[in-house]
């Protein structure tokens, strides 16, 4: 009999190539947010897999980028720290042809940790030809850091099979660090938020969701029948964007809390009561209190 196998795995990455997709992906239910926004995943979550021979705990991280204020800040320390917690690293790329200077400056990171085994993945390979990645993948070989280079699409689960025997390989064997039934170590109330942010990061204008955060202040299922009432608040920075997420005659609030509700009452297998309110928390991103206060710490 196989002994089962168990550790941790972070997944570090530039902003927008494809982390959470492929995660949400495997793990088959959707856990961070999703958007083709920056600073879409702000903190670090835990996606768990788990089959009959091993548990594989995931490292979500934000995006690696140059800080912009105490919130990017708290960001980057969020992806730093889980690659001395995991056992197995993954960096993640897209298909761009040139190395540019945020993916060499992660690589300097990387070559640092002598004592990590890093995989590779080379996401997007839908979006170019067979041909068009074979110098792609040369070019990161040269690197001479990575185990293993296994080029994916998350959008099609095309390679993320082989990845995960890949690590299964490379796992010592441990406990079961989860019952076999989580996928997450979040509570429903976290990923209402991100729900409804991610809602928000979809339909409004580039200018406003990186200082958009979501806050709930009721999640109670009723007593007497199966519906949750939820409310939320969403913060943004200035008057200016306040007005923007309403929209005019409240159109864009009803856009975001329609779609969210329907998501939210598909993740909870129930009806849901979700009232949304909107309220200017200025700068936030940049006040360490502020940041705290919404639950990045």
């Amino acid at each position: 009999m196989k002994e089962f196998k168990s550790g941790y795995v972070s997944i570090v990455g530039r902003a927008n190539v494809g982390k959470s997709t492929m995660l949400n992906s495997l793990i088959g239910q959707k856990i961070s947010a999703i958007s083709n926004k920056a600073q879409t995943t702000r903190e670090k979550i835990s996606f768990i897999y788990t089959d009959k021979d091993c548990q594989i705990v995931f490292l979500d991280t934000p995006g690696i980028q140059k800080p912009k204020n105490k919130l990017g800040n708290f960001m980057l320390n969020e992806s730093l720290s889980s690659l001395s917690e995991a056992d197995i690293i993954t960096y993640i790329v897209d298909t761009s042809k040139k190395i540019g200077n945020l993916d060499s400056s992660i690589i300097d990171t990387l070559k640092k940790l002598k004592d990590k085994k890093i995989i590779l993945l080379i996401n997007k390979i839908d979006l170019i030809a067979k041909e068009e990645l074979f110098p792609i993948i040369e070019a990161y070989d040269k690197i001479g850091i990575f185990s293993h280079i296994i080029p994916i699409s998350a959008m099609k689960n095309d390679g993320v099979d082989e990845y995960i025997e890949v690590i299964k390989e490379n796992l010592s064997p441990g406990p079961m660090f989860y019952p076999e039934d989580y996928v997450t170590d979040k509570s429903e109330k976290f990923l209402a938020e991100e729900i409804i942010r991610e809602k928000g990061l979809r339909f409004l204008q580039e200018e406003v969701p990186h200082g958009l955060a979501v806050g709930i202040e009721k999640f109670k299922m009723r007593s007497d029948k199966e519906i949750y009432d939820i409310d939320a608040v969403i913060y943004v920075e200035r008057d200016s964007h306040k007005a923007i997420v309403i929209g005019k005659g409240g159109s864009m609030l009803k856009k975001i809390g329609t779609s969210a509700r329907r998501e939210l009452e598909n993740m909870l297998d129930s009806k849901v009561n979700l009232k949304l309110w909107v309220k200017v928390s200025k700068n936030w991103r940049d006040n360490d209190n502020k940041v705290r206060g919404f639950g990045y710490k």
